[in-house]
């Protein structure tokens, strides 16, 4: 019995290949943490500059200027954890996203 979803048990059946980084995470996954996280991550930048300077303009250009290049460490720092095996449970035999579709 697969432990993944129903979706990944339907995109395995039908052939159709997900890149995966190293079989755990899709790209599109670890893009809207990192944009979730972002999101979170700049409303507490705001709140800060606000405490700091008490200045609204200031606080949202501080936030506003921080937030793509905090996605884009966030989304690398992402992929490269996903490279650390410390701290995965191991995965059970069974189908795969990447694995090649069986004989119907």
């Amino acid at each position: 019995m697969s432990t993944a979803t129903p979706a990944a048990d339907n995109i395995a059946r039908e052939g159709k290949h997900v890149f995966l980084f190293r079989g755990r995470e899709s790209h599109p996954r670890s893009l809207v943490k990192a944009i979730s996280w972002r999101t979170l991550g700049s409303i507490d930048t705001f709140v800060l500059g606000m405490i700091f300077t008490a200045d609204v303009k200031t606080a949202g250009s501080i936030a506003g200027t921080e937030v793509v290049t905090k996605i884009l460490l966030y989304y690398f720092h992402e992929r490269l954890w996903a490279l650390v095996p410390w701290g995965h449970a191991k995965l059970p035999d069974g189908p795969t996203l990447t694995s090649a579709p069986t004989g119907s």
